[in-house]
């Protein structure tokens, strides 16, 4: 298992929160007994300054390796940005066996566990969230700056830190002062799909960190 920057805020193995993505974990584990198939916890630098705001476990992603991002497409384009930028150290392989490491940033997921079609439901979002998404910002003292993966990650970084979401509109590369005095900037998410679609380019999604690193 990968070590959480926030121990103290991670799901149990067998969390029962949410009965639908327990009913799908349990039958991935049957199926796919080698895999993580539990929450996944958090990852990156517990003095970061800059906290990525994720979605959700990718099934053969994070719910089989068991580390944010690690082992699928989207994964690809984050690790490799993210190296660009100097946030990583070490060698990345897509099955979790290195000694990868973020230097200065953080990955937290708003929701712990994989769901069925990568779409969890408002519910599960919000009882993820509140339970440990919202904690873990929270205990992350260090961070200033924020980047959401996606309107879900947008949603839930804003309401974590006490705003309303009406006043927080999502567009990519739109920026926010939230609540709290931290700064949020909206991406949209790397997923397989707007890469393909070009929704979001390369070129796109590394403006996003060029203007993060300009309002450390």
């Amino acid at each position: 298992m990968f070590l959480s920057p926030v121990p103290a805020h991670e799901a149990p193995r067998d969390c029962p929160l949410c009965p639908r993505l327990v009913a799908f974990r349990e039958a991935l584990r049957e199926t796919h007994p080698g895999w993580w198939n539990a929450p996944v916890p958090s990852f990156g630098d517990p003095d970061a300054w800059l906290a990525i705001c994720g979605l959700a476990p990718g099934k053969q992603g994070a719910n089989r390796t068991g580390r944010p991002f690690t082992g699928d497409h989207a994964g690809l384009l984050l690790y490799e940005t993210l190296t660009r930028f100097g946030f990583t150290e070490g060698r990345y392989d897509p099955d979790g066996m290195d000694d990868f490491r973020l230097r200065g940033a953080v990955i937290v997921n708003s929701v712990k566990c994989v769901p069925p079609q990568n779409k969890p439901l408002p519910k599960e979002i919000a009882i993820c969230t509140r339970t440990y998404f919202e904690p873990a910002l929270a205990a992350l003292e260090q961070v200033r700056v924020m980047v959401a993966l996606g309107r879900i990650a947008h949603d839930a970084a804003v309401r974590a830190a006490g705003g309303r979401l009406s006043a927080f509109g999502f567009g990519h590369l739109v920026e926010h002062c939230l609540p709290n005095g931290r700064l949020l900037i909206d991406s949209y998410h790397c997923s397989r799909y707007n890469q393909n679609t070009n929704r979001l380019t390369r070129a796109m999604f590394e403006a996003v960190f060029e203007r993060a690193l300009e309002l450390r």
